[in-house]
């Protein structure tokens, strides 16, 4: 009897993380390489120069700085190194952060009918606005940069979160999964 209680735990413990890992804040959209494309055959790296216009960046610039030191530490864990003249990989980043609305569908037991008089009720389903928050894609682009030619594409997409602390947070984790997944 108590094997059998300590099996049906460990199995609610295992159940509990893989659900945890699933909810993860980041979300690897997509990752798409080139045919033979194998980070192990590049040595060095560095990122095209950020390009926009006014001040289009201005509420952003310390994000991406951020976003470029953590894409540095993960590709120099994976054995490449950052140079200033003539790198074999060129990296390209694009950051996307759009309003979103958060609806939800009403129904009759949350929402009341309508009282119109004479004894007159209507009801219908409807969406409701609920909140609303930013959701911010990333997009990382390495090009070969002899050949001019993209070898491998990744995009992640997460809630940008109001706090600045789990924002630096989440960036890690986000480019840490995205970087994962170059072959």
């Amino acid at each position: 009897m108590i094997k059998i209680r300590s099996f049906v735990w460990t199995l609610l413990a295992i159940g509990l993380m893989l659900v945890a890992a699933g909810c993860s804040p980041v979300r690897v959209v997509k990752t798409e390489a080139a045919d033979n494309f194998r980070l192990a055959q590049y040595q060095t790296f560095n990122f095209y120069e950020m390009e926009a216009s006014g001040n289009a960046l201005a509420a952003y610039r310390q994000q991406m700085t951020f976003i470029q030191e953590e894409m540095t530490r993960a590709l120099e864990q994976r054995g490449l190194r950052q140079v200033d003249q003539d790198p074999d990989l060129r990296i390209n980043l694009g950051v996307v952060v759009q309003e979103e609305v958060q609806t939800r569908e009403t129904n009759l037991l949350t929402d009341p009918p309508t009282y119109f008089g004479q004894r007159r009720y209507t009801w219908r389903s409807e969406e409701v606005e609920v909140g609303r928050y930013n959701e911010g894609t990333l997009s990382v682009d390495l090009v070969n940069n002899s050949r001019n030619e993209l070898v491998w594409q990744g995009i992640a997409e997460a809630v940008v979160p109001k706090n600045a602390a789990t924002l630096r947070e989440r960036i890690t984790k986000g480019v840490q999964k995205l970087v994962k997944r170059i072959p």
